[in-house]
């Protein structure tokens, strides 16, 4: 994606000049859907996890501190990220091709994936459940492209609000400028986390969950649950605003530390109340629960703005393995399952410890997957749809691309050797 076309602050931090790529933001939002690949290999191992189908004989309590602290911040910062290049991509290019660009990137990847994907996760369950595939089991794998579908919503949602404000509601600009000062009074001070989360603690608290788990995937309906729609549509919403005003990602990048310690204080807490192993414990209209949705909320946001602000402080420079792999991470998240299901069919019955047999499936199912990247995907027109741009492969005659600043009297000695 490509920044604001007014650079502010420090280029390349918290925002970039016209026609680069925001880095930063670029390669946590790859850290964010490769971290949903750990997530679905650790699911054989957590103690208690009776969503799984493929439960291993070697249960991991680590696994499961890991699981929880991931599940708690993933999808919110996924979410922060796509509502800040959405925004992006309209003010740049247009409504239409907003649509198009997301119409090609976001929904037909849904349709196809769903047509072709959950085919192979169902057959690969069959095959390692020896030919008996549970509904519920089915469902767990084959709806992980909920999140494509959800985007699709936010997208259709804010194009007619973005027009209606523009023309109508607010015209003058007065209420966007309100909101602007608000967003800005919350991010930079030490509460953001608590005061971003109220909307999804209240969520939590008028809705029937399950406390160990968070935020309920919203994969049971085509209308997304209260807490998922809230928590997601806030973050999508932020994300927006954020894009309004770019200089706040300054703010966010020199709190990250702050941030990073109450995430960690805020998940121990949260760890501290429901317990380190998974439960079914359904939350109550009780003052526990509560106060258990007030931290899980906080915590979510506390990581997002961590990672927002790590990102910003020390990946904002290009760099070419960082932009190969969050240009390869979209894929490896669509056809992820298969993958893992095989390996941990395979797997799961064997006398290892976990902590043999989940590094070894991750890293076979990882490298399995960049290589049918970059074999079958990152030079075809698949590519093309994933990422926007079909790349090159590089022919051996080739002179390799020198960088920008390559000086002029090199290039000249270049040229006549």
């Amino acid at each position: 994606m490509t920044a604001p076309a007014a650079a502010i602050d420090r280029p390349g931090v918290a925002t970039a000049p016209a026609g680069e790529r925001l880095h930063a933001l670029d390669a946590l939002r790859g850290f964010a859907l490769l971290c949903g690949v750990v997530l679905h290999a650790a699911m054989p191992y957590l103690p208690g996890f009776n969503r799984s189908p493929l439960l291993d004989v070697s249960p991991s309590v680590p696994l499961g501190l890991m699981f929880f602290a991931i599940h708690t911040f993933r999808m919110t910062a996924f979410f922060v990220i796509a509502g800040f290049f959405a925004r992006l991509l309209v003010e740049r290019r247009g409504v239409r091709a907003f649509v198009r660009n997301r119409t090609v990137r976001i929904v037909v990847p849904l349709v196809v994936g769903w047509l072709v994907v959950f085919p192979v996760i169902v057959a690969a369950m069959r095959w390692g459940l020896g030919g008996h595939v549970p509904r519920r089991a089915a469902g767990v794998a084959g709806d992980h492209l909920w999140f494509l579908y959800v985007l699709t919503l936010f997208y259709a949602a804010a194009l007619p609000v973005r027009g209606l404000v523009r023309s109508t509601l607010d015209a003058g600009g007065r209420l966007r400028a309100g909101i602007d000062a608000g967003l800005r009074a919350v991010v930079r001070g030490p509460w953001a986390a608590f005061v971003l989360g109220v909307p999804l603690a209240i969520a939590f608290f008028s809705s029937t969950w399950r406390l160990w788990d968070g935020i309920p995937t919203p994969d049971q309906s085509l209308i997304p649950n209260l807490p998922a729609a809230v928590a997601f549509s806030v973050a999508f919403l932020v994300g927006w605003l954020l894009h309004r005003q770019a200089a706040l990602l300054a703010s966010i990048e020199r709190q990250w530390a702050v941030q990073l310690g109450l995430a960690s204080a805020l998940t121990v807490s949260c760890l501290w109340i429901v317990g380190v192993m998974r439960s079914a414990e359904i939350g109550a209209s009780d003052l526990r629960t509560a106060v258990y949705g007030v931290l899980y909320a906080a915590a979510g946001w506390a990581w997002t703005l961590a990672l927002i602000g790590v990102a910003l402080r020390f990946f904002a420079a290009e760099s070419p393995v960082r932009r190969y792999v969050s240009d390869a991470s979209y894929w490896i998240y669509l056809a992820h399952w298969p993958v893992l299901i095989v390996l941990q069919a395979a797997m799961r019955d064997l006398p290892y410890h976990w902590a043999v047999k989940f590094p070894v499936q991750l890293v076979v199912a990882l490298a399995f997957l960049f290589a049918t990247y970059h074999w079958l995907v990152r030079f075809t027109f698949v590519g093309k749809v994933l990422n926007g741009t079909r790349h090159r492969r590089a022919r051996a005659h080739e002179t390799p691309a020198r960088p920008a600043g390559w000086p002029t009297r090199a290039r000249r000695l270049l040229s006549r050797s």
